[in-house]
């Protein structure tokens, strides 16, 4: 490509891949779910306990894959924040506060569905999160129902939410410290930054002392995955006021050569390892359960509460506008649709409940269960909604 031919939006892109990879998301968790309650049920989890070496297949999904998936979510903060629909405080103002909203009121509602059990509590963070594949893959279906600059806030707002998401994991799900891991990961983070600023442009420096980082990090007791946040806010970005979509920095062609990697081959793979969960004996009481419950109620009604009331405290106090062609009904179905939280509610859920089947179980219940009615309420919603304005995909 010439250096001076402008290539297609990041955003449009980013938009177009998110809501693809979403609907292959959908598919996969619903294959995993069918084959664990299928004659193939023994085959699936045997698969994902086999042994690849120290570690079985699941944990390398979940440690090793999904350290790729948050590079890539890394990648997408550090972009937006200095070189995108998030580089300035009155665009972060809208989904920002959304976003707030979003991970205070499902956290409340969750611990208010199980108080007096400390165990179950340990999973406030799982409803705080929001897929925004799967969300954007409903927007998608939607068609032209759902304007361009509700992607964008949903877009927007669901980077902020993976943003703190990543803070509540090093924060509230750190194992037991490890010095002289941690302090190794210091040093090669160190290094990252000084190649950073002294220029570095060579990628492949920066991957190569990134897995020595995820290494150092998996042996630290930080989850894994913060490496890969890690990493990408080291790798280098060219902010270019007058044509960001011309930029040739590593930060862009990293994105850009993960992107399909990340929505067709990590974020299946990882659902398709973690949704798969037995309904055999399933029944009204597990449905009960303060967990499910307290999932269901933060991604449901939490999410639309909270995502819905502070955008709209930010519109009427005119500290942001109503996405440009939207309705305030569809403000509120895109708040419904952010209570599907799938990929990174059942990863935190994991954190949450290590070693614990039956909570896990219940995570995965309430997670699916959950994610789907906030996909359907949404969905409907947006489909009733008067539209503004006829604003092209």
């Amino acid at each position: 490509m010439s250096p001076h031919r402008p290539r297609p939006s990041v955003l449009r892109q980013l938009l177009h891949a998110e809501s693809a990879s979403g609907v292959t998301l959908m598919a996969t968790a619903a294959i995993a779910l069918m084959i664990a309650n299928s004659p193939l049920a023994a085959s699936y989890f045997a698969l994902l306990s086999t042994k690849l070496g120290p570690y079985s297949a699941l944990h390398w999904v979940n440690d090793g894959l999904m350290a790729i998936f948050f590079l890539y979510v890394g990648l997408e903060i550090k972009r937006e924040f200095l070189d995108g629909d998030l580089a300035t405080w009155s665009r972060r103002a809208l989904p920002g506060l959304g976003a707030v909203g979003g991970m205070i009121v499902p956290a409340l509602l969750f611990l208010a569905f199980t108080r007096g059990d400390p165990v179950a509590a340990r999973g406030w963070a799982i409803p705080a999160a929001t897929d925004i594949a799967f969300a954007l893959g409903v927007l998608a279906l939607l068609g032209s129902r759902a304007p361009v600059s509700l992607k964008v806030f949903l877009t927007a707002l669901a980077i902020l939410d993976d943003l703190g998401a990543v803070l509540i994991i090093a924060l509230f799900y750190t194992a037991q410290l490890h010095l002289a891991a941690l302090g190794a990961a210091a040093a090669i983070l160190v290094v990252l930054v000084a190649m950073n600023r002294f220029g570095v442009r060579a990628l492949w420096a920066y991957l190569l002392l990134g897995a020595g980082l995820w290494f150092a990090t998996h042996e630290s007791g930080i989850h894994a995955t913060i490496a890969g946040v890690a990493l990408a806010l080291t790798i280098p970005l060219d902010p270019s006021p007058g044509a960001p979509e011309s930029a040739e920095s590593p930060l862009h062609r990293l994105e850009h050569g993960l992107t399909n990697w990340v929505s067709f081959g990590v974020a299946p793979i990882f659902g398709f390892a973690n949704a798969g969960v037995s309904l055999e004996g399933l029944g009204l009481a597990t449905l009960a359960a303060p967990v499910p419950l307290g999932i269901m109620a933060g991604l449901v009604l939490g999410k639309a509460v909270g995502v819905f009331g502070m955008s709209a405290l930010a519109v009427k106090t005119r500290l942001a506008d109503l996405p440009a062609g939207a309705s305030w009904m569809q403000l509120f179905g895109v708040a419904l649709l952010c209570g599907i939280g799938f990929t990174m509610s059942l990863f935190i859920g994991m954190l949450a409940y290590p070693g614990d089947d039956a909570l896990l179980t219940q995570t995965k219940i309430g997670v699916l269960a959950g994610s789907t009615l906030a996909a359907l309420l949404g969905a409907a919603v947006m489909a009733a909604a008067p539209r503004r304005t006829r604003v092209a995909v």
